[in-house]
């Protein structure tokens, strides 16, 4: 075995000898102590020598087999390697024979393709260049046509090209010799644009398109071996002639334009954006003239509001030249004095007038440029000349000229009404009259445009310009309401008011919606504003209206301070609504929808007074009618006291002087002739209905009673003559009663009627049915209906003016089986009354 030492020296896999000997010759010299002696070192480097070759001999002998077996394989691969070898060196040989075979034909076709690629850049130089010549040619001819102004139709065939656009003559559409020899000139115009434009794409150096990275490197270099014409000298002297012309349609082609913008002419217009698009200029020249309009309008709206060039037009002085030494200058005035404000606001109006005036010519220049734009196409391409515009237009030619216009008047009518209160003063109060200039511009503009502004339809662009002076029209606005609500406070404060105030608050509400009614959208404004004064008048006067019982209390002998207030405060709602509620067929649908709910309020507010006074009323006179039923009028001739049926009974002169009452103290404080007419005429009505209901449940009722309850018929009627007496038309006839007062008169009659004749038609046509009905209970021995139902009599005619005839009729009905089993009971063999009583009933049924 190694010793230690040895198998730690010479044992490691990083063992190199070279460097251990070189270690030990550097060891220090003898002498040292320390040192070992080189022979020692020697020695001791053969054992180990010796001790490693021993244990290769035993590695040897132990695997001696294997080492065998190995040295086997190794002789066999020396013959495989043998014959890979010479396989390598004849593939070496035979791509040496290959690499002769194509080096020298890549050589030839490089050189080749070198003078190929040259002779195509030449080539293609001589045909722009040829190409350049000839169309340069062909525009000397046509600036020839364009300065004679005639066009040669030659011009265009001497020189056939697939880019020459002949079908450009559509610019102008319109047949026959005459248009075309007018158009000729446009046309030519638009031809020499044409060959401007390709001229100047035949001088451009194209744009290199993205090469992907591996792209091939022969299209590269082609382009970079671009040559540009403008190198070439037969090019280089036609660059002038090709500037001087571009310059030329250029300033021909504005020219046109004008020409068309002015004169309003289309086929103008047509022929000079056709001139641009064939320059590639049109959507640049749009945005251009857009702009130009724009600035033209916002200019004269600044100048129409600037406020120190009217004073300036007002003194009569021009701008003075800067003065070159110090001198006093007096300041301008912006502000008209009190003998001076006239003038001002003439020369407001009149420059506000010219405004409008320019506003209109730009306007319908900008719709004529967009229907031309919109209807004109390319010829060769169809491409819409719209739709190119677009490209740099954010919207619509006119969408952006009125938007435009819609800031410049908002801008500047805001700052001039801050800097000057002149200003606003004059615009708020007329603004009518500043409204009226902008329906001026809707007419003026109607002809050229589709613009619409009615009451029923408002264009977009109406509305957004009239939103650019809204600020004006918030104060008119609020100066209408405060004129409306300061006559509405004046009424008021009246005590008490009356059909003046009324009058006097109609009238000024009609004046505000009259002075608007020309404009739908103000006028609606002004209704909302009036809704609101009305509901001030409806809200003041609800706390003056008087509702306690005073106010309805008709002990007399004279009317109450309640009612007569209550009557005065009637009178002016009413005067109020009277003339407010025609307006309905006066202003159109969307005015009235704004107007009908607060005149509603007021009508209500008028019903709230008259009504409560009318229930007392009908309470008051149903009550004392009811009062003939403590009279008896069941005796007979013969009982009659002598003198006895020649005077009216004692409630019918409390009704006579109840009604006087009514008419002389109540309904006289009422300042309205017409609804106190038909309440006295309601009122008249109501008493005859109930005076014959009460009449014809008159049981018992004897022949004296008949004479005296004809004697008060006589009374109701001259009675109810006197109170609905018209005095201003001088008569008293009880016919506007109607069917009422004829009831009445037919009444007395029915008294004295034979019994087999009541259910005659033809005898009883003009009765109700109910009133027959009663008579006949009443000559029978059967109870009334109310006594079957232990009512009063008061009681059931109250239940019969609160039901329907029919409903009437029905309780009757129902009566029947009870007065046929008091007949089977009684063995009546009177006359038979329910047969008269169902035949009434069946001839009431069926009408």
């Amino acid at each position: 075995m190694m010793s230690d030492w040895a198998e730690r020296e010479f044992g490691s896999d990083v063992f190199d000898p070279t460097e251990y000997t070189h270690k030990v010759l550097a060891a220090p010299p003898p002498g040292s102590a320390a040192s070992e002696d080189i022979s020692q070192l020697i020695g001791r480097l053969t054992l180990a020598v010796d001790d490693v070759a021993g244990q290769i001999r035993s590695l040897v002998v132990a695997h001696h087999e294997a080492l065998l077996s190995q040295a086997a394989n190794v002789s066999g691969m020396e013959g495989l390697l043998s014959s890979v070898r010479q396989g390598i060196n004849e593939l070496t040989q035979s791509l040496d024979r290959l690499r002769l075979k194509v080096h020298v034909p890549y050589q030839t076709l490089a050189g080749l393709f070198s003078q190929l690629q040259k002779l195509r850049q030449a080539a293609d130089v001589l045909r722009r260049t040829s190409r350049f010549v000839s169309i340069a040619r062909r525009l000397e001819i046509q600036m020839k046509e364009i300065d004679s102004g005639v066009s040669n139709s030659t011009s265009s065939k001497s020189l056939p090209s697939g880019n020459s656009r002949e079908s450009i003559d559509s610019t102008a559409p319109g047949p026959g010799a005459g248009t075309e020899d007018g158009n000729a000139k446009e046309r030519a115009v638009a031809r020499a644009a044409l060959s401007v434009a390709e001229l100047s794409s035949l001088l451009e150096t194209p744009t290199p398109p993205h090469v992907p990275i591996n792209g091939s490197a022969e299209k590269t270099e082609s382009e970079q071996a671009f040559i540009p014409l403008d190198k070439i000298n037969v090019v280089a002297r036609l660059v002038p002639t090709l500037d001087a012309s571009r310059k030329r349609i250029n300033e021909e082609m504005e020219s046109m334009i004008m020409e068309g913008l002015a004169s309003l002419n289309q086929s103008v217009l047509a022929a000079a954006l056709q001139t641009a698009f064939n320059l590639r200029i049109m959507p640049g020249i749009v945005q251009s003239l857009l702009v130009d309009l724009t600035e033209a309008v916002d200019a004269r709206i600044k100048s129409a509001f600037d406020v120190s060039r009217i004073a300036k037009e007002i003194s009569g002085n021009d701008p003075p030249p800067q003065p070159t030494g110090l001198m006093y200058r007096s300041r301008v005035r912006t502000a008209p004095t009190n003998l001076t404000a006239p003038q001002w606001t003439n020369a407001l109006w009149a420059r506000l007038e010219q405004m409008i005036e320019e506003m209109a010519g730009c306007c319908i220049k900008v719709y004529n440029l967009e229907k031309v734009l919109k209807y004109k196409k390319d010829p060769s391409s169809q491409t819409s000349f719209l739709d190119e515009a677009m490209i740099v237009l954010e919207n619509r030619p006119i969408t952006t000229f009125w938007s435009a216009l819609a800031r410049s008047l908002d801008k500047h009518s805001k700052e001039a009404t801050k800097a000057s209160t002149f200003l606003q003063q004059t615009l708020s109060t007329g603004y009518p009259r500043f409204l009226r200039l902008f329906h001026d511009l809707f007419a003026k503009i109607a002809m050229h445009t589709d613009t619409i502004y009615t009451s029923n339809q408002q264009s977009p662009e109406t509305v957004i310009v009239l939103r650019s002076v809204s600020a004006f029209e918030q104060l008119y606005l609020s100066r209408s309401t405060a004129r409306m609500n300061e006559t509405i406070a004046t009424a008021v404060r009246q005590s008490p008011p009356g059909a003046p105030e009324g009058l006097a608050i109609s009238r000024t509400i009609v004046n505000e919606l009259d002075s608007a009614r020309f404009d739908p959208l103000l006028v609606k404004s002004v209704a909302k504003n009036v809704g609101g004064a009305l509901e001030l008048l409806v809200s003041r006067t609800d706390t003056l209206i008087v509702r306690d019982r005073s106010a309805t209390s008709l002990v007399g002998p004279l009317g109450t301070a309640q009612q007569a207030l209550n009557a005065q405060i009637f009178t002016m709602l009413h005067t109020c609504w009277a003339r407010l509620n025609k307006l309905e067929g006066e202003f159109h649908e969307g005015v009235t929808s704004s107007l009908k709910p607060p005149i509603k309020k007021i009508e209500r507010q008028c019903e709230g007074i008259s009504e409560p006074l009318l229930s007392a009323i009908r309470r008051d006179l149903g009550l004392i009618l009811s009062r003939m039923h403590r009279v008896d009028f069941s005796k007979s001739f013969e009982a009659m006291a002598p003198g006895m049926g020649g005077g009216a009974s004692a409630y019918m002169k409390e009704l006579t002087a109840k009604l006087g009452f009514l008419r002389n103290e109540v309904f006289s404080k009422f300042s309205v002739a017409e609804v106190v007419q038909d309440w006295i005429i309601s009122v008249a009505k109501n008493v005859i209905r109930t005076f014959v209901l009460n009449a014809s449940i008159i049981k018992p009722l004897g022949e004296a009673g008949k004479l005296q309850l004809t004697s008060d018929m006589t009374e109701l009627e001259f009675t109810l003559g006197s109170f609905v007496a018209d005095p201003s038309r001088r008569t008293g006839s009880l016919d506007i009663l109607g069917d009422d007062y004829r009831v009445l008169r037919a009444l007395r009659p029915l008294l004295f009627l034979d019994t087999a004749l009541l259910s005659s038609p033809d005898d009883t046509y003009s009765l109700p049915p109910l009133i027959i009905l009663h008579h006949i209970i009443v000559r029978s021995p059967y109870p009334l209906p109310h006594t079957l139902h232990t009512w009063t009599e008061a009681e059931y005619v109250r239940w019969i003016e609160d039901h329907t005839p029919r409903e009437a009729l029905t309780l009757v009905e129902a009566c029947v089986p009870k007065w046929e089993a008091h007949s089977t009971e009684n063995n009546s063999t009177e006359e038979d009354w329910v047969t008269l009583v169902k035949a009434v009933l069946r001839r009431a049924v069926s009408a």
